[in-house]
């Protein structure tokens, strides 16, 4: 087809994407999701309100928008990339003026019915800008040292405004999805290892910028006994309900550690913990696989792709989506310090759940149409 009627004009019709459409990926989403709502009506001790329900509302509606995003030709979201990248950073903007403050943390644009955490937005639309960038480089070019300022530019700027809120775990998942862009793309591992020695020389310098809490969570993180009752607390409590939750766990809704309230934000950075003392090793395991399904749908879609920017797109998602379970994960098993990463899906939080479906459903947009192959000079 694409052979007949020219890669310029190449256009699949509505059916023909909807069977296009990786169902099967959707299946996974939706049965993490409704692990999600199973663990938050635990959360609220056998209710659906107030977190369950909503969870529940807000994957319809983010179901339906990743169906319409896996609909959109990807030649025009190359086309509206550096325009999303700029409406996402002028929101981040906004939050330093208008932005709503809660948890001692300035994340949030108040829009009455729903509470916009652009920083969530951004991830995806970081991932669009590089992609884009690096769609219209040739390998030679993206491995010469000043194809780097434009990417650098282009993370740095958000995780500066990202850092101001403060919001550390955001911070280093931009920079983190970003770097696996880069490599990618091609960029050589020596300007990588230079990057690494110039961030690890930074670090005495960048502990003078930290705020007082930042500091005292990377304390805890080294030694979580030396303050027991006030900033070890978490980790430490998130361990005991690991533990105790053996191989099969205590039964749905029989968590001690979370119901009775040691278990500190459940519903929202801790739910792996609860999820774990309530069915045990092989109830983690389980969501484990699920999520490993997830990226390998990404990686097939990624090397199914024609065109390099479909190829990064698929990649940058991929890698977001896995650097969200990893800190999740290693945060409250304590071998990361407490940073306030969300587990996809699973933990309580509107835009955070937007941001997986957007980025989903990018992914699906690549799959229906990874034939068409875009030129990397100009734009169709």
């Amino acid at each position: 087809m694409a052979k007949s009627l020219g890669i310029q004009h190449y256009q699949l019709s509505l059916g023909q994407k909807f069977r296009r459409i990786t169902w099967s990926l959707a299946l996974v989403l939706t049965v993490i999701a409704m692990v999600g709502v199973a663990m938050l009506y635990s959360a609220a001790n056998g209710n659906l309100d107030p977190w369950a329900s909503l969870q529940a509302m807000r994957f319809g509606a983010g179901f339906v928008m990743m169906i319409g995003i896996a609909l959109i030709d990807i030649r025009i979201l190359l086309r509206m990339a550096y325009g999303i990248y700029l409406a996402a950073l002028i929101m981040l903007a906004l939050v330093e003026v208008m932005g709503a403050t809660g948890m001692g943390a300035q994340r949030w644009i108040d829009l009455g019915f729903f509470q916009l955490q652009p920083s969530e937005i951004m991830k995806v639309s970081l991932v669009l800008a590089l992609a884009r960038y690096y769609h219209g480089l040739t390998l030679e070019e993206t491995r010469r040292w000043r194809a780097l300022v434009p990417p650098l530019l282009l993370v740095l700027a958000p995780a500066v405004l990202v850092l101001r809120q403060p919001d550390l775990g955001t911070a280093i998942m931009l920079v983190l999805a970003s770097a696996a862009l880069l490599l990618a793309a091609g960029v050589r591992l020596s300007i990588f290892a230079a990057v690494a020695v110039a961030g690890m020389a930074a670090i005495p310098l960048a502990w003078q910028f930290m705020r007082d809490y930042q500091k005292e969570r990377i304390l805890t993180f080294l030694d979580p006994e030396r303050d027991p009752l006030g900033a070890g607390y978490h980790i430490l409590q998130s361990k005991i309900a690991l533990g105790s939750g053996g191989m099969f766990g205590k039964g749905f809704l029989n968590g001690t550690q979370s119901h009775l309230s040691f278990l500190p934000e459940r519903q929202t950075d801790f739910i792996f913990t609860m999820l774990a003392e309530e069915f045990g090793l092989m109830g983690g395991l389980t969501l484990l696989a699920l999520y490993t399904l997830i990226l390998i749908f990404g990686m097939i879609i990624g090397l199914a792709a024609k065109s390099q920017f479909a190829r990064l797109l698929a990649t940058g998602v991929t890698a977001t989506f896995f650097i969200y379970v990893f800190i999740n994960i290693a945060m409250v098993t304590g071998l990361i310090p407490v940073v306030g990463v969300p587990l996809p899906l699973v933990s309580y939080g509107g835009t955070a759940m937007v941001t997986i479906m957007i980025g989903v459903g990018l992914l699906m947009s690549v799959y229906v149409h990874r034939d068409i192959e875009i030129p990397r000079r100009g734009i169709l």
